[in-house]
């Protein structure tokens, strides 16, 4: 039975998480960044995952957004949470050169690739909310939405499928696997409906 629904974890991360983001807005929006993972977090407590894998759906874009490092959120959240932000930021820079989209994407499918449900769940929730924010502005402002982006929707969808394929090996016919395919779907035929 649960005695307390308050999460202090919970809350302070969101607080750390707002602090990090409080300049950011969503790409080609004015909405504040915190929404998105606000609402990443909101989907992992949903689907019921535990305490650790919804503060780190709170946090998951400080490291690779914010320069935060990932010592300071072991040191704040504990080791688990740090190693699943980690496990799903992606490392802009190698020897001091940017690295291009494709590489960036193609090693954050090989760390979803190792089986770990914890940070497939993390993934999931993020795409899953990305998707969808990609479909409310579709609806906006059309096939002009992939401007925001670095590569199109041919790009996106690739990415967005092997997401699926990855995410799927770990966690089999969890409900969340279901969803995030549902939306791929759906981004798929609003893709061709806009293009």
């Amino acid at each position: 039975m649960v005695t307390s629904a308050f999460s202090q974890q919970y809350e302070q991360a969101l607080q750390f998480a707002a602090r990090a983001h409080r300049q950011q807005v969503r790409k080609g929006t004015d909405i504040p960044y915190i929404a998105h993972v606000v609402h990443v977090s909101v989907i992992l407590l949903r689907y019921g995952f535990d305490e650790n894998v919804v503060v780190a759906g709170e946090l998951h874009d400080v490291v690779e957004d914010c320069g935060v490092a990932p010592q300071e959120l072991e040191a704040l959240f504990g080791a688990d949470v740090a190693r699943l932000v980690e496990a799903v930021s992606e490392q802009k820079r190698s020897d001091g050169s940017e690295r291009s989209w494709e590489e960036r994407k193609t090693r954050a499918i090989a760390r979803l690739q190792r089986g770990d449900p914890a940070i497939a769940a993390l993934k999931a929730a993020d795409a899953l909310h990305n998707i969808h924010a990609i479909m409310a502005d579709l609806a906006l402002v059309g096939a002009a939405v992939w401007q925001r982006f670095k590569r199109g929707p041919d790009q996106m969808l690739w990415y967005y499928r092997e997401i699926l394929a990855a995410v799927r090996g770990t966690l089999g016919d969890h409900p969340i696997v279901a969803e995030l395919a549902r939306a791929i779907a759906d981004l798929e035929h609003a893709v061709h409906e806009y293009n």
